[in-house]
């Protein structure tokens, strides 16, 4: 396998995360974002989304962040990302795609850059825009966590689609002085996490491409 991705990519950390906690080898191709390596011709030809990570995999080109973990969780079930129990599966895959799509879609960085060209917004307005988007969507989690009672991860003992999600974005909060200090629920699964180490290694300045 090879994963095309970019350092602080949170879809790429994601990616890295779960391809860690599966046990599967694979080279990491690194694709600048900034330079707009990803639009290449000789890349969108292979992926026309133009977009991070792609996974080389089975003779295959394979792109988009979630779907891409759904695949790997039915390729290679062990280790599996969601729980048996249909309640529990539901409440993962609202907490994932509640992040996934709430959050990256309007905060990934072709939007950051639009907003301050063209549309000449500056830097600290377009990091209000960043955390206003944060704060939509992490509060609800953290409320629900909250309800649920959750341990260091949110079923069982072992992380889930749910903590492959979370822990990117909560890493590119940080970076934008998102004040996580009212989130003790996540940041109790991201401390937890973080130990383990499928998520070491993955985490962005441990990679090749990290400046």
């Amino acid at each position: 396998m090879k994963l095309y991705g970019y350092f602080r990519s949170s879809t790429s950390y994601r990616l890295r995360i779960a391809l860690n906690l599966k046990g599967l080898a694979y080279d990491n191709v690194p694709v600048n974002l900034v330079t707009a390596e990803n639009k290449d011709a000789a890349f969108t030809q292979r992926n026309p989304f133009g977009s991070l990570p792609m996974l080389e995999a089975d003779g295959r080109d394979r792109a988009q962040s979630m779907a891409l973990l759904e695949w790997l969780d039915e390729a290679y079930p062990q280790a599996p990302f969601l729980p048996q129990d249909i309640e529990a599966r539901f409440t993962v895959r609202e907490l994932a795609y509640g992040i996934a799509t709430e959050i990256h879609a309007v905060n990934n960085l072709p939007v950051l850059k639009y907003l301050k060209d063209p549309l000449g917004h500056s830097q600290d307005e377009v990091d209000t825009w960043y955390r206003h988007w944060l704060a939509r969507t992490l509060n609800p989690v953290e409320a629900r966590l909250a309800k649920l009672g959750t341990g260091d991860f949110l079923h069982g003992d072992a992380p889930s689609l749910f903590e492959v999600v979370l822990i990117p974005q909560l890493a590119n909060a940080r970076r934008f002085q998102y004040d996580l200090s009212a989130s003790p629920h996540m940041t109790r699964i991201e401390a937890a996490c973080l130990a383990l180490p499928a998520f070491a290694a993955a985490h962005p300045d441990n990679q090749i491409d990290a400046k």
